[in-house]
């Protein structure tokens, strides 16, 4: 599958960002689909997947309250709705298609990448 994110920027503490994942390829709505962050200096990390059917979701612990994850089957898109955006939520936002139908967070069950999207929370 080829994956492409929009939606990232610049925003102030506190604001909202969502971003959108586009996905393409016959077998792409078979699968879970995930984000992940990579922030200068840190390893990628987990920030939340929702299933094959859009029926179960989960979200790191960092972002849960804040952020939600959720897909459009027939439209082949994913989002990633941000509230409440923290100085340490600046990073590459990456969307990824699991090898799964089931909501994981390892990331070595994520077999395509999109090129990621800059998310920078800054006053």
């Amino acid at each position: 599958a080829q994956l492409a994110e929009t939606g990232g920027g610049q925003v102030q503490p506190g604001g909202s960002l969502r971003l959108s994942c586009t996905a393409s390829g016959s077998t792409s709505s078979a699968y879970a689909m995930g984000w992940f962050r990579q922030a200068p200096g840190h390893d990628r990390e987990f920030v939340g997947s929702i299933s094959w059917n859009g029926r179960q979701s989960k979200v790191a612990d960092s972002v849960r309250g804040r952020f939600t994850i959720s897909r459009d089957i027939a439209k082949n898109m994913v989002y990633l709705q941000m509230n409440s955006l923290k100085p340490e939520d600046t990073a590459v936002y990456f969307c990824a298609q699991s090898i799964s139908q089931g909501v994981v967070w390892r990331s070595s069950l994520y077999n395509s990448w999109g090129q990621g999207t800059q998310v920078t929370v800054s006053s």
